[in-house]
Order: C-alpha cells, then structure tokens, then sequence
C-alpha cells in the first residue's frame, strides 16, 4: 500500500479496548489514517466502532446514552409511581452486563492516555452529591434520597462522576450531574470531534445537517466531486430545499449538465447518497474521527476504489482519522487498490475473528493485502 510513513497525529495510532460490551479484550497494534475492519458478523466489528465513540467523547454522558440508544439496549422498569417505564440499559457497557466494583471499561492507545469507566462509589443516602468549586454553591443541598452508585469516568488526570440515576432519570437530575462533576476546575477534559454513518445510508436530516456546516465553503465543491464518481462530469452543483431546515421535507437536489431543473440526490440511487454523505462527514470531522458501519452499502462494486480514493485523500487534507467496518470482499479490493496508489495515506486492513471465547485482530501488511486483492485471497 505505497510507502506511507506511520502517521504522528492520530489520535489512535493504536488501540486496546478492554471489558466493554462483548469485547472482554482486544489490541490491535497499529490504526492508520483510514482504518477498514472486516470480520463475520458478531465478531465486535461494531462494538470497535462504539468503543472509539465513547473514546473521543471522553466517556461524557450523551455519547454513552448514544450508544446504548443505537443499539437498542433498553431494560423496562417501575418508576417511583409504580409505572413500568424503558429505560437505558447501562450494564451492557460492561463485558459480561453485570459490572461489579472491580469492573473496569479502558479504551485508548498506550496505558496512560486510555480512558477508564468503571462504578462506584457509592453514596449513602443523605450525603451530598460531588461538587467541584464551580457549581459549589448550587449543589449545596442537593442529597442523594437513596443510596446511590457514581460512574466514574477517568481520562489522563482528570476524574468526572456521575450519578447511574441520572442518565435514564433526566428530570430528577440538574444538567450538571447528568454531564459528570469534575473534582477541579482546572481539570477539563476536551472532546475530539467525532461523526458517524451507518450502517444504513444517511436521511435528509442528517445530510442537510453535515451540509449547512460546509455550505460556501471549499468543502461543498469537493461535495461535488464525490458524486461526480458516479454521475461524471454531468453533475454541476448540489443544493438542500425546503421551507424548514428541520423538517421532513428538506431535500438534496443535483443539478445536471444540460438540463435545466435539478434532479432529487435519490434519483440517482443509493451510492449518491453514500457518496455525498461521506464526503460531508470528512468535511465535519476534522481534526478528529470519522466511523463508518458497513462501509459498502450503496456503492457498487465498480466504484470501491473510487470511493476509497475519495475518502483517504480527504482525511488526509482534512486531517481525519477514518475507521470504517466491512463485509464485502469488493470493498476490501477496492481498498486495497485506492491505498497501493495514494503512498502519501497509510491504509491499514484488520481482520477480527473468534477464537473460542477471545477475540482476536489479525493485522495485514501493505504487501500482504495488496497479493490478497490481487489473486483473491479471502481476508474477510
């Protein structure tokens, strides 16, 4: 895959992800700019992505109820009225979901910069909750009326605790305690920007979000040029209509060479959207990561390599860190091809398979990946 030195500025040049959801451990030794994990289904391709979310949000509150909400993990329970009420279900963080004191989620590169969740401790009912100096006054009285467990969060130095309640229980909960209290003020922990897509293709919502970010900008013409990897030269200009930029009825329109009125975006088929969806995704994650579940849904065979040459030239320019999953043998041909061209972007394929109980990360070189595209070799 060219001669791509290892990049210095990710954010994960490496990875280990340790008790969290169905992954008891997993190391993979090296991430490059544009990351592409195949694997069979179950094997944790998703749960990878999940584990890098929480990663570059720090394990801050809305990006753990985020994941658990994506995947559905909701327990009923019986509020302090007697109604059975949906919930999220935070024991399926934990390897196993059923965490104890000494359960501890840790995800990150090398051992000190790896962020740690675990629970405890426990509050007894009556005590007040944590505080720093800054919401002191505000919290003065604020006890717990139950003995009540904390999530506490770790990253580097700085420590957040948060309140188990508070993350299915909004209302009995001040913003500030659903978010996490940090123990001092100067400890702030900063999230690296994250954005998603996948597994299935991107509403009109969510496209006309990622575009009014670039609108006029650079970043809408390069837009243009993604959806010229289907359409050719043919496709001129990209433009979202509607009366209310939050409504249902907000669409992409493209306007084609030599006719007078634009076309919907979904007219002309899945890959547009895929393709126009992720060219706005690296465009809105700069300077951070980017996942993709399921990288080849929508896009033919013929134009993976188009497309991976799309997406590893602007992480590159935009400084992206792109991890991406997959279970089609075309998309890993199409980007092992992209990667062999572009010397100046360090492609990396991982393949995650079971062993037993263990899940283990099989890396592939440049040349190794390149013969396995070349004659066919599954590395699926």
């Amino acid at each position: 895959m060219g001669t791509a030195p290892l990049e210095e500025s990710l954010h994960l040049p490496s990875i280990s992800i340790k008790g969290f959801r169905g992954l008891d451990e997993l190391s993979i030794r090296r991430l490059g700019r544009v990351t592409l994990i195949a694997g069979r289904n179950g094997v944790g391709k998703t749960t990878l992505l999940d584990a890098v979310r929480i990663f570059a949000a720090r394990g801050s509150y809305p990006a753990l109820l985020d994941v658990l909400e994506r995947r559905e993990e909701l327990v009923v329970d019986v509020d302090e009225d007697g109604d059975k009420v949906s919930r999220p279900h935070l024991e399926a963080l934990f390897f196993g979901r059923h965490p104890s004191s000494d359960c501890v989620i840790s995800i990150g590169p090398a051992e000190a910069s790896r962020l740690r969740i675990k629970v405890g401790p426990v509050l007894q009912q009556g005590q007040l909750y944590p505080s720093n100096r800054v919401w002191e006054q505000r919290s003065h009285g604020f006890e717990a009326d139950a003995d009540e467990a904390l999530l506490r969060v770790e990253f580097n130095d700085a420590v957040q605790e948060i309140p188990l309640r508070a993350l299915w229980d909004p209302y009995r909960f001040p913003r500030r305690l659903r978010n996490g209290l940090r123990h001092d003020r100067s400890e702030q922990i900063a999230e690296v920007r994250c954005v998603t897509l996948g597994p299935g293709l991107p509403n009109n919502y969510q496209l006309g979000g990622l575009w009014d970010s670039v609108a006029l900008t650079h970043d809408d013409s390069r837009a243009v040029q993604s959806l010229q990897v289907i359409g050719g030269e043919d496709v001129e200009r990209i433009a979202f209509v509607g009366d209310d930029k939050r409504g249902p009825s907000r669409r992409a329109i493209v306007k084609l060479k030599g006719q007078d009125n634009p076309v919907p975006l979904k007219s002309l088929g899945d890959g547009a959207v895929r393709l126009l969806g992720a060219a706005l995704a690296l465009a809105n994650g700069q300077g951070g990561f980017l996942l993709i579940d399921e990288a080849e849904n929508g896009i033919h065979h013929s134009i993976q390599r188009d497309f991976w040459r799309m997406v590893m030239q602007t992480a590159r320019e935009n400084d992206v860190q792109v991890l991406a999953t997959t279970h089609g043998w075309d998309c890993v041909v199409g980007f092992a091809q992209a990667a062999a061209e572009l010397e100046d972007v360090h492609g990396v394929l991982v393949r995650l398979e079971r062993h037993g109980d263990e899940i283990r990360a099989v890396e592939y070189s440049e040349d190794n990946l390149n013969a396995a595209a070349r004659y066919g070799i599954e590395v699926r």
